[in-house]
């Protein structure tokens, strides 16, 4: 549909839209849009019955597969913490991100720093997540390295967010 411009003698004209990528701070990034389509297809897929042995969780570790070097490595041993330190999550797709759900919300995310072009990965809580503090506390934290100490810390958030 074409946006209506006037004109300077009071007239209106049809103008030609213009895409997102014209309109700089305007709509969605292409990046939004890919975790939009991914969104839909996992829609889609919830409401299919699955092949025998085929669960969300293959669906997550074959997610983290298509992961590229430093990325891959966090949500793989991120995977492995929380499934370890969390089982009653059950890992699923979320926006293409590996995500783990309680009584199916999602509690918390991994978001690979590719995903929208960012300088480091991201561990995130939804507000499913009980990591309240007081009245402003964090929910999503940048991953660049995983050492002993902020697996430590992870465990620790993610029993506090578990509840």
């Amino acid at each position: 549909m074409a946006a209506r411009k006037k004109t300077t003698a009071g007239k209106t004209t049809k103008s030609p839209r213009t895409s997102g990528a014209a309109r700089p701070g305007k709509g969605f990034t292409a990046e939004e849009r890919a975790a939009m389509r991914e969104r839909a297809k996992e829609l889609k897929a919830a409401s299919r019955p699955r092949a025998k042995g085929e669960t969300e969780e293959s669906d997550v570790l074959a997610k983290l597969a298509t992961m590229k070097g430093n990325d891959r490595a966090l949500g793989e041993r991120l995977h492995a913490i929380i499934r370890e330190s969390a089982p009653q999550l059950e890992p699923r797709l979320w926006y293409g991100m590996p995500a783990y759900s309680k009584n199916g919300k999602v509690l918390c995310f991994f978001q690979d720093a590719a995903k929208f072009k960012a300088r480091y990965a991201t561990l995130g809580f939804s507000d499913q997540a009980t990591l309240d503090d007081g009245e402003m506390w964090p929910t999503s934290f940048a991953l660049r390295a995983l050492t002993k100490t902020e697996e430590a810390k992870i465990v620790q958030l993610l029993k506090k967010a578990v509840g």
